[in-house]
């Protein structure tokens, strides 16, 4: 492992447009070609990429469609019940029966959804390493077509295991320990409510605009979601939000610090797909957020006994449970009530929402590549799985990629390299613990 996780490469802090012997790329010494219409200074990350000849027009030309077609979709927020605030009390006081969820109108048609990504033109991708990013994720955007039209019904279960992967015993155990382990009860008393969480969100947001005055980053409070979420370059929050005080900043790292700095940062590349999100990207940028709240000295007992408690809550739906048995197997774990309905109703929405099951799983995996030497410069870029990091780092060596505009503000904090070298050599999780 280096001794700085999360360096930057020499070349992504090179002017894109121009070589180390000062020709702009794409050209050979003495070769005949036409002088670009374009001034060095104006070049962007699109015409950097054509002019060293790694892309043509047409093969951007298709991944800004596929960007545009998944940003005309809010997936997120059409999984989320618009009631899960609303009936919370009303469960806690008795228990006793599954709570009912109501969810907003479809924004877009499956039908005309799926024509669109049928549509897309991907025979004329020509790079292979954006050709296989390309279909990868038109397949899954098939996947979550389907998802759409089988919300809240039986057929979503599994169209989301197939979406996010099953669960190996190997992570349902390690859950189980870590429950078995961490302290039960409440355990983080203050908090702090939807303003003053927008208020520290937006100060957040300026720090980023301090660096770029230009990067799209937006919070606001919400009537319609639950909890703390992003979509697309924005923080929403929900009206009925409480987060506990000592989660703040890490919660900050998390949703701004990761989230929308690597949509910010995608959008800038001339692959816009980046800033979407590649296929299987969730995994990954969960883990990486995760990641953030370690580094950040964030990680909390009763954090970590969420993550840990949203696996167990999917082996349990998964395994044929009802929310109320979900539930009743999460507060006698050691989650507080109001805890468990959290966990429970994120893993029941839709019909069967697995995502929660990647935070733990995730987090797993970077920890793994970090551990074997590797870095996580690459992972700013962008919104990619470590699946695709072969591919992305094919696109970086070949000069293709854009540098970031930004990056997370926890990385410039003098404890942040010894703490990420310390949760790469971690036998124990929970010795992460407000570490």
């Amino acid at each position: 492992m280096t001794a700085d996780p999360a360096r930057r490469r020499d070349s992504a802090d090179a002017p894109p447009d121009i070589n180390a012997d000062g020709r702009t790329d794409g050209a050979s010494p003495g070769a005949d070609v036409p002088a670009p219409s374009h001034s060095r200074d104006a070049v962007g990350p699109e015409t950097s990429a054509i002019d060293r000849g790694g892309f043509s027009p047409s093969d951007l030309a298709v991944d800004h469609a596929m960007a545009s077609l998944a940003g005309s979709v809010r997936f997120l927020l059409e999984m989320t019940p618009v009631n899960a605030d609303d009936v919370r009390a009303a469960f806690l006081a008795s228990p006793e029966s599954d709570p009912v969820f109501e969810y907003r109108e479809l924004d877009v048609d499956p039908d005309v959804l799926d024509a669109q990504v049928v549509a897309l033109p991907l025979d004329h991708v020509e790079d292979p390493s954006l050709a296989a990013l390309l279909r990868n994720r038109q397949r899954e955007m098939t996947l979550r077509v389907e998802m759409l039209r089988a919300r809240n019904t039986p057929d979503f279960m599994q169209l989301s295991i197939a979406q996010y992967g099953a669960l190996l015993p190997a992570l349902v155990s390690r859950a189980e320990d870590l429950l078995d382990r961490l302290p039960g009860g409440l355990l983080e008393h203050d908090s702090v409510g939807a303003e003053g969480f927008l208020t520290a969100a937006q100060a957040e947001i300026e720090h980023y605009r301090s660096i770029d005055a230009d990067v799209a980053m937006h919070a606001e409070i919400r009537e319609d979601v639950s909890g703390v979420l992003v979509e697309g370059n924005t923080l929403l929050i929900s009206r009925n939000a409480a987060v506990a005080g000592a989660r703040v900043n890490a919660l900050l790292q998390h949703e701004v610090g990761t989230h929308l700095v690597t949509q910010v940062n995608g959008l800038a590349q001339p692959i816009r797909m980046m800033g979407s999100g590649l296929a299987h990207y969730d995994e990954t940028q969960e883990g990486l957020a995760v990641l953030a709240e370690i580094a950040c000295g964030g990680l909390t007992a009763s954090r970590l006994r969420q993550l840990a408690a949203r696996v167990v809550a999917v082996h349990s739906m998964v395994g044929g449970a009802s929310f109320v048995e979900t539930h009743r197997l999460l507060t006698g774990r050691g989650l507080p009530a109001g805890t468990a309905y959290t966990v429970a109703m994120r893993v029941y929405r839709a019909g069967g929402f697995t995502k929660d099951a990647i935070y733990l799983r995730g987090v797993l995996a970077l920890l793994e590549h970090l551990a074997a030497g590797g870095v996580l410069d690459l992972f700013f870029l962008g919104k990619f799985s470590i699946e695709d990091l072969p591919l992305i780092e094919d696109l970086a060596g070949r000069e293709l990629l854009a540098p970031a505009r930004v990056m997370p503000r926890y990385l410039s904090e003098p404890s942040t390299a010894g703490r990420l070298q310390d949760a790469a050599h971690a036998a124990d999780l929970v010795t992460l613990v407000n570490a």
